[in-house]
């Protein structure tokens, strides 16, 4: 295992979802575009990523967030809230769109990628508007689940929430007529020296109860 792969599992061991961030610090600008990189990268079923990351910096949008979110301060102490938003029209067109991005950037003919984009379509096709939904949910997840590693990899704490009234998330974002829906939350930041948490041991499954091997 090298040096750099090390780093990375002992940065997860000090990570754990920050309940007090210290709102006089900021994310800069080079690491939050590391973090935002990441999540771009992030795997996603087809490579369609049927989902917008909304980066939401602006204190008054976020006071207004809080008041729909519990009250809970990470949305506005945090130095940037991520909103994990879906494609709930993932269809046709989207496929359409995606193959015309994989032709461009491979430079290869779009008639090459027609079997491929038959594929996605008939996959599409046999879900109903509650499938599609739950599906495009899925990879708003791994793409959030990506920026939760980064994050402690870069050495910024955040914290994944789904306590939210997510149709005031919609109407505050002004997002439905981008036919995107809230999904999933990540506040990202540096904890305060206040939150106890942080010193807590991390709970987790024993290797051997937690991996089962064939």
């Amino acid at each position: 295992m090298g040096t750099n792969c090390c780093l990375g599992v002992i940065q997860l061991n000090t990570r754990y979802a920050t309940k007090v961030f210290d709102p006089s610090k900021n994310v800069s600008e080079a690491d939050m575009e590391k973090l935002l990189e990441a999540i771009r990268l992030s795997a996603s079923s087809y490579g369609l990523q049927p989902y917008k990351v909304l980066v939401v910096e602006d204190p008054k949008i976020r006071a207004e967030l809080r008041k729909v979110a519990w009250d809970q301060p990470q949305i506005t102490d945090a130095s940037a809230l991520l909103v994990f938003a879906v494609k709930y029209e993932t269809n046709e067109k989207t496929v359409d769109e995606f193959v015309d991005l994989v032709a461009q950037t491979r430079n290869i003919p779009k008639d090459v990628l027609s079997g491929y984009g038959d594929m996605m379509k008939g996959s599409l096709q046999g879900m109903n508007q509650e499938q599609v939904e739950t599906w495009v949910s899925k990879q708003a997840y791994i793409a959030l689940g990506f920026g939760l590693v980064a994050a402690a990899v870069l050495g910024l704490d955040a914290c994944p929430m789904e306590g939210f009234s997510a149709p005031d998330f919609d109407n505050i974002l002004n997002i439905n007529k981008l036919g995107l829906k809230s999904k999933v939350i990540m506040a990202v930041g540096y904890r305060s020296p206040d939150d106890k948490y942080q010193h807590l041991a991390k709970v987790r499954q024993k290797k051997e109860d937690l991996f089962i091997k064939f």
